[in-house]
């Protein structure tokens, strides 16, 4: 992969296998080339040396070779891994369908226009904001990478949520696929109520 001032977003872009469905990078494994100036910010915008990247065809095949490992983020190729930053989740959800046919099924588009539907496999969960005492909410996209729900979204989602007993305690949470994903503590959400 070309590294940064070697050609630029395009040389780089060049070098990325293209095919229809995310690539196997999970089964790529190639030696670290350093880090590239790159950084998915809180918002979901990608930018390249500082400036952000307009086009969204390549977000979405720099999205498709993206790689998670521990708190780190790689793009890679079968010969190539570059590091870049995330300064939250890669990815937004941004849309939501919710089906009834039977059972409750939420469906999610990112911001990459990949569609992915809560339950096994895609988990929701819910992590606690201290600063403002709300949570912050994420969906499983794939790989280990995650979307950021929007505020928006989560909006929605408190709208369908229900009560439930979970090990014992009444928890408040929504249903896809049928899997039940805890918010928080009933008795939180009806102090709020």
């Amino acid at each position: 992969m070309a590294k940064a001032g070697q050609g630029g977003l395009e040389a780089i872009a060049a070098e990325l296998p293209r095919a229809k469905g995310p690539p196997p990078v999970e089964r790529w494994n190639p030696p670290f080339c350093g880090d590239i100036d790159m950084k998915i910010a809180t918002d979901g915008t990608w930018f390249y040396q500082k400036t952000p990247i307009g086009r969204l065809p390549l977000v979405k095949l720099f999205a498709s070779v993206l790689k998670r490992e521990g708190d780190k983020y790689f793009l890679v190729t079968p010969a190539e891994k570059v590091g870049i930053t995330v300064a939250d989740a890669p990815f937004l959800a941004v849309e939501l369908k919710v089906e009834r046919d039977g059972t409750q099924v939420l469906r999610f588009r990112t911001n990459v226009d990949d569609w992915v539907e809560a339950g096994p496999g895609h988990a929701l969960r819910f992590e606690p904001e201290t600063a403002t005492g709300g949570l912050r909410p994420y969906l499983h996209v794939r790989r280990n990478l995650w979307a950021k729900v929007t505020r928006a979204l989560f909006y929605d989602l408190v709208e369908l949520g229900e009560e439930r007993v979970v090990d014992g305690k009444p928890m408040f949470g929504v249903v896809s696929h049928g899997e039940f994903f805890a918010m928080a503590e009933a008795s939180v959400v009806r102090e709020f109520a």
